[in-house]
């Protein structure tokens, strides 16, 4: 059994090596053995970039810079092998093998556990984190929830004396969350090791963590003591920053904490130039329908049968369900991304202008200003090297001019809170920023149907409000809507219309 892992920073700073600014500025901290702590701030604040650096992988000179001093017991993280287990934003990026037992046996084969141990450890890490499923199920038919907690169960398994979590319940069920959570709960019970966790869900680690950490914008320290203590004495420093504080409401329409940053993103049409305004519209105008639809990712193995819904124009569409009936499946065949497996998929005539109805026929650039989708992972998406580049290439595929494409992609960075990371590489920021760059880069074409997967996943309070109001806004102006979320508050905010997925009976795996 490891023994707790103490944590000290005397000065400690990191810049990516493709930004001007430091993420993480002279920052000093002290975490003792065994400590549980959460660790706040808002989007972009550095509150990654830490958790990366205590895991030792941010690599060399040529990834970025250091500053002062980060330990862990005393000597630098990249010498403390095996000492801290890093679960990352996004989870599909842990998933190494193509079983699920042999990924979770991976960390501890690498560290030279003797075999005897190593199943014996997976099988309880699994337990652990409720994935039930066989050691020799396929990782690659995992939903994003259940990779997440796939990649919690296999540093569960290393037995690390830092457990680091970065937002391990963002993409997880309601179910879910209570179970990852309560799994930390029980391994940090056994094993007395040292926590830190990134999460913008506050109230869901409260009575876990003894110690709250905050980060303002520039990545230097906020707040710092006992988490009661913290939301109380300095609640409206925590608002003002971004920080989710428990019992605060939300606005009742967050329109006006957008308006300031001034533009329209303007209307939507399939030409991309515009469909004359809302007054021109037929008030909820369906633009897209499936009728008796079976979906998967492989023909072999279908998720859901028989499914019919219709998505209006001027409406929102939340898709809500447990982790793993095939949500993101049912996103991606919308979108005319992966082809039905039964049933179709269809546009209205007025959105399919001249072309086959069923967007599964269709070129990437005759999608571009028809259905956008936004994939639950963003680098996903990225193909530019740099922020304002990756906003620009769907407007250059449109063919339409620099003037108008330099304008349009500034008022998206300045929409999305990105303009001061216009130069910055698409993968080095935070989850929160990739996440608001992905949905702007579908933005930017002006599609009629927008399909989000997991759209506020990483979002401070304030980003959560400009981003909701946003799309609020685009709604209203005509545009179709579709989001696959667990956020109660984004359903409460969006949820115009509501297509639950239940657990199906019809999978089928040859």
């Amino acid at each position: 059994m490891s023994s707790p892992a103490a944590v000290e920073a005397r000065g400690w700073g990191w810049r990516h090596a493709s930004r001007l600014r430091p993420a993480v500025v002279q920052l000093d901290l002290r975490i003792h053995a065994g400590e549980r702590v959460l660790l706040l701030g808002p989007s972009g604040a550095g509150k990654s970039t830490l958790l990366h650096a205590l895991a030792g992988v941010h690599g060399g000179d040529d990834e970025g810079e250091q500053y002062g001093e980060l330990t862990v017991d005393g000597v630098a993280p990249s010498a403390a092998r095996g000492r801290a287990g890093l679960v990352l934003q996004d989870p599909d990026s842990q998933v190494i093998l193509a079983r699920v037992g042999d990924d979770v046996a991976f960390g501890c084969e690498n560290l030279g556990v003797p075999r005897d141990e190593i199943w014996p450890r997976v099988r309880a890490a699994l337990a652990d984190v409720g994935l039930d499923l066989p050691l020799d199920h396929p990782s690659s038919a995992l939903s994003g929830g259940q990779k997440q907690r796939l990649a919690l169960a296999g540093a569960i398994a290393m037995r690390p004396g830092l457990l680091l979590l970065d937002e391990p319940t963002a993409n997880l069920d309601p179910d879910g969350v209570r179970e990852v959570r309560d799994a930390v709960g029980r391994v940090l019970d056994r094993t007395r090791a040292t926590l830190v966790v990134v999460e913008h869900r506050v109230d869901v680690w409260l009575d876990l963590v003894d110690r709250v950490v905050v980060l303002g914008r520039d990545g230097r320290p906020l707040a710092d003591g006992a988490p009661r203590e913290v939301l109380v004495t300095q609640r409206q420093v925590l608002l003002d920053a971004g920080v989710w504080v428990p019992g605060v409401p939300l606005p009742g329409a967050a329109a006006a904490a957008v308006s300031a940053r001034g533009g329209s993103i303007g209307e939507h049409g399939p030409d991309g130039a515009g469909a004359g305004g809302p007054a021109g519209r037929i008030a909820l105008e369906p633009a897209l329908g499936a009728r008796g639809l079976a979906i998967g990712r492989r023909s072999n193995a279908v998720v859901q049968r028989g499914l019919d819904l219709g998505i209006a124009a001027g409406a929102s569409t939340v898709v809500t369900g447990p982790n793993g009936v095939g949500k993101s499946t049912l996103a991606l065949t919308l979108g005319g991304l992966l082809r039905p497996l039964e049933g179709r998929v269809e546009v209205s005539r007025m959105l399919a202008a001249g072309l086959k109805r069923e967007p599964i026929a269709w070129r990437s650039r005759e999608l571009l200003t028809r259905i956008g989708t936004v994939f639950q992972e963003p680098e996903h998406q990225f193909v530019a090297s740099t922020v304002a580049g990756e906003l620009a290439v769907g407007l250059r595929a449109l063919r339409l001019d620099e003037a108008a494409i330099t304008a349009r992609v500034d008022e998206l960075l300045a929409r999305l809170r990105l303009d001061h990371l216009a130069r910055a590489n698409p993968f080095t920021l935070s989850g929160g920023e990739k996440r608001r760059l992905s949905v702007a880069a579908v933005l930017a074409a002006r599609p009629s149907v927008l399909i989000l997967d997991e759209p506020t996943f990483g979002q401070d309070r304030l980003t959560w409000i400009e981003l909701t109001a946003l799309l609020r806004g685009l709604v209203d102006d005509g545009l179709a809507l579709v989001s696959v979320t667990h956020d109660a508050a984004f359903i409460a905010e969006l949820g115009d219309e509501r297509f639950d997925l239940a657990a199906s009976t019809t999978r089928e795996f040859a």
